[in-house]
């Protein structure tokens, strides 16, 4: 499974840079993240609860951060054992970019799972992986931009759908 996509962050490259590096952001964006130990140099444990379909499981493994080429570009990755329900490998390439303002954060995404996941089927694991990595790199936005003005979820519910929307004709073109 693959997956790209980019975001505009009001910050500078230097600044998101840092916040990719920071256990404690990423322990925040990585959804179901429970635990989160570690550091970049020797890479994070981490534990993950998730429900893909209707199976519902929690995942222990590692994450590592390579290829760190500050503040331009990095590799984050990961694998977790989930027991009988499977396990999951993948990876995001990283890149950021000075836009104006901000900084323009584009990542690829790849994804392997195996065991009981694995047999329900590519269009819900697709599907899975693209909705994790969204959370992610929106409260990634979020969580770097400092926001803390209140946010109308039902505008934001609205927006999302209509950008996987917009996301789908592009793959259908």
């Amino acid at each position: 499974m693959d997956f790209k996509d980019s975001r505009t962050i009001a910050a500078t490259p230097e600044k998101v840079w840092e916040c990719l590096l920071d256990p404690s952001v990423l322990k925040e964006c990585v959804p179901g993240c429970q635990s989160l130990t570690g550091n970049v140099d020797e890479g994070f444990e981490a534990t993950v609860v998730q429900r893909v379909g209707p199976v519902k499981a929690t995942f222990k493994g590692v994450v590592q951060l390579s290829d760190l080429n500050a503040p331009q570009s990095l590799r984050i990755s990961g694998k977790g054992e989930g027991g009988v329900a499977g396990f999951a490998r993948g990876g995001a390439d990283v890149t950021l970019i000075a836009d104006g303002a901000g900084t323009k954060i584009s990542y690829a995404v790849t994804a392997q799972i195996g065991g009981k996941l694995a047999q329900l089927g590519s269009r819900i694991i697709d599907s899975f992986v693209s909705k994790m990595a969204d959370q992610f790199f929106e409260t990634f936005q979020t969580q770097v931009e400092g926001s803390n003005v209140p946010v109308n979820k039902e505008l934001v519910q609205k927006s999302s759908l209509w950008q996987r929307l917009l996301r789908m004709f592009k793959i259908i073109i």
